[in-house]
């Protein structure tokens, strides 16, 4: 498996276009330390052929035309090489995106059955996917289970790779109608996923609530584990003047203090684990701070756009 972050930011990307914070009025100006960074968006392959997306970023047609694997190759008009894209939650930073892939492609979307009534009951522009022949084609996950993928239509053919789910948070983004809300399952709100493949397995959780400790077991046996790097600290936002809501308000696990995720890591953790969806606002941004350091020295890596993993 060959694993692309073709972004690792937060909302809004690094730096934020109408934030004035230290980070971002830094990296401006020259004052610290630090690269820019896209919204999030990951890529894998099992064959090198076809990739699968994770997520659909606000920013995804930039990063698709700055990673050559995805341009179209063969002779056909429309032959990219991005067959499907599994989405972890109805957040416009993981949403948004669909809508650069509109172009008369078909590709498969896998989503929960409360994800798909969201796009296509409350968010009809969406439609526009269903322009291609054949139209867009939408699998439903379920908020725990496993399904094979296969990358092809051959009979009797086994999974390329396997796709678990997992719950990840129980609300749904604001934009959502109460009425609506309240005929979904809460915890189909947010999910993870853990791809295996020959082996070898791949978790993604890049929005931990902190309600739940399912995740802390498949962290300890993934050989890749990408996760919630959003925040440094808890009253982050509101020191930096951005928000009066904590990390955790807005269903992410801050990093540091009692029960943040340095502390919650499995110690016994047996593959690397890599910080994703890093906010403008979190100091780990400036590569010469203690928190860029603290990070470090716990045994993570902090993601940036087109590290590229093999495994």
């Amino acid at each position: 498996m060959r694993i692309k972050i073709l972004g690792s930011a937060a909302g809004g990307g690094f730096p934020q276009w109408n934030c004035n914070c230290g980070n971002c009025a830094g990296l401006r100006n020259g004052s610290i330390h630090a690269h820019a960074r896209t919204q999030t968006q990951i890529a894998f392959t099992v064959d090198s052929k076809i990739w699968f997306l994770i997520g659909a970023s606000p920013d995804l047609r930039t990063q698709i035309l700055a990673t050559p694997e995805l341009t179209p190759n063969g002779n056909s008009a429309t032959a990219s090489p991005i067959g499907g894209i599994f989405l972890p939650s109805a957040d416009t930073d993981s949403l948004m995106g669909l809508l650069h892939l509109r172009e008369f492609q078909s590709f498969f979307v896998f989503a929960t059955a409360s994800l798909q009534k969201i796009v296509k009951k409350e968010n009809r522009i969406f439609s526009v996917l269903d322009r291609a022949d054949p139209p867009v084609q939408w699998q439903t996950l379920s908020a725990r289970g496993r399904l094979g993928c296969h990358l092809s239509e051959s009979p009797g053919e086994a999974p390329a790779f396997i796709c678990a789910t997992f719950p990840l948070g129980d609300t749904y983004p604001d934009y959502v109608s109460a009425e609506l809300v309240r005929t979904m399952a809460p915890e189909e709100a947010t999910i993870g996923f853990s791809f295996e493949h020959a082996g070898k397995s791949l978790l993604v959780a890049p929005s931990l609530c902190g309600r739940n400790s399912e995740w802390t077991k498949l962290a300890a046996s993934s050989d890749v584990t990408l996760i919630d790097g959003t925040f440094w600290s808890d009253d982050e936002l509101r020191r930096t003047g951005r928000s009066n809501k904590t990390a955790r308000d807005i269903g992410h696990l801050p990093l540091s203090g009692t029960a943040g995720l340095l502390e919650q890591f499995p110690r016994n953790a047996r593959g690397r684990h890599i910080l994703i969806h890093i906010n403008n606002t979190n100091p780990i941004l400036d590569e010469d701070s203690p928190e860029h350091s603290a990070v470090l020295d716990a045994g993570f890596e902090i993601a940036y756009d087109g590290m590229d993993i093999e495994l």
